[in-house]
């Protein structure tokens, strides 16, 4: 994984935060001065805090573990979208429905609905229902592809959450933390940084920011995919050397057990024609 470098996040503007007035005071150790009433951010902290955020995704990409992205402002939503699926990991773009990880039942209630819609809609009875039936079918399947479209895959809870804008999406993040599901975030001035296992201090209103820490992000969870597959190939090649090794080791013993028993087969045989015939007594 590339380092991303201090001029790359100059350049996309991770360094500004929000006005003074509206900070929040655990976010002191990340702030490096105050500029015409707007606070900038240390960019050597963001360095740190996001190499740190990308080595756990990775290692968590690794062991095959879901990571789930939420990004539902106007700014991140395409970008995150986009990025995110490339590595095929869910995300959540339009609004997030209140209860998705503490009641996680009821939302794949709602992604079976969907399905059984799609199979609905395939089969024979589907075109002898009424033109408003089937209408109203189709405005449901379409507003349920719309909130659960990106999380249809997701058949148990995510292992972790990816958050852009703590204070915007404050209910995913309590939710994760009282499921205690490590939560990663672009964490900006006005935003609390004791609530992210992760966080990772930037800009979080310009896209140019956004897209460079999702993209690095996104390289860190498709290097950990590959890595994975090639584990898995590798422990699938050791697997079929060791069968084939115990095959012929087997495939010997059993010759040499054969070739063995044809030698004793013909020793009997050798005695039997030696052994002396009794003399017939005559009368």
């Amino acid at each position: 994984m590339s380092k991303v470098s201090f001029e790359q996040l100059l350049d996309a503007g991770v360094h500004f935060g929000h006005l003074k007035r509206k900070w929040n005071p655990n976010m002191a150790p990340y702030i490096f001065m105050e500029r015409n009433g707007i606070h900038i951010i240390d960019l050597y902290k963001t360095q740190e805090k996001m190499e740190d955020a990308a080595n756990a995704l990775r290692q968590l990409a690794k062991s095959g573990k879901k990571i789930l992205f939420v990004a539902t402002k106007k700014q991140a939503k395409d970008i995150v979208a986009e990025q995110v699926q490339k590595v095929g990991m869910p995300y959540v773009t339009e609004r997030w429905p209140g209860g998705m990880l503490t009641n996680f039942a009821t939302i794949r209630k709602a992604v079976r609905k969907m399905s059984n819609i799609d199979k609905l809609m395939v089969s024979d009875s589907y075109n002898n229902l009424s033109k408003r039936e089937r209408l109203q079918i189709q405005r449901e399947r379409e507003k349920l592809e719309k909130n659960l479209g990106s999380i249809a895959d997701l058949s148990r809870l995510p292992s972790a959450v990816f958050v852009v804008d703590v204070t915007k999406e404050h209910i995913a993040v309590a939710e994760a933390r009282k499921l205690n599901i490590p939560t990663f975030a672009i964490v900006d001035t006005n935003s609390n940084p004791n609530l992210i296992d992760f966080p990772v201090p930037g800009n979080d209103d310009a896209s140019k920011s956004i897209a460079l820490i999702i993209g690095t992000m996104v390289e860190a969870i498709e290097e950990g995919l590959n890595e994975r597959k090639l584990s898995k190939d590798k422990m699938a090649d050791d697997n079929k050397e060791a069968f084939d090794e115990e095959g012929a080791e087997i495939v010997e013993e059993t010759f040499e057990k054969e070739k063995k028993g044809e030698r004793s087969e013909r020793g009997e045989r050798g005695e039997r024609q030696r052994r002396p015939r009794k003399p017939v007594a005559k009368k």
